[in-house]
């Protein structure tokens, strides 16, 4: 499901490489039948990015779950959710340049 996310967002010029990108999934697991079956997945997409690709990762984040295999795959036995926690990345300052001498 990452990968589906991340592959979004590269091809809409959004790093996502790297540090970039990171999910924590949170399973909940309930018994039925004295078995333990998973119930719930909810991913937590956390994506470091500058702030002018904020508005295309949240339209990203609305819709990449119909294109991903395994989402779908789940989707009918598991409850399935995800949230998006965008990072504003600092971008770094171009570095100063001593001026040219003067002839």
């Amino acid at each position: 499901m990452m990968g589906t996310f991340g592959g979004a967002l590269e091809a809409r010029q959004i790093q996502a490489a790297g540090d970039r990108l990171s999910v924590e999934a949170v399973g909940d697991v309930e018994k039925e039948d004295n078995v333990l079956v998973l119930r719930r997945i909810h991913l937590r997409l956390r994506l470091r990015a500058p702030e002018e690709a904020r508005a295309a990762a949240q339209r990203v984040h609305a819709v990449y779950a119909a294109n991903c295999p395994l989402f779908r795959s789940l989707q009918g036995s598991i409850a399935m959710s995800s949230d998006l926690v965008f990072e504003p990345l600092e971008e770094a300052a171009p570095e100063a340049r001593p001026a040219a001498p003067v002839l």
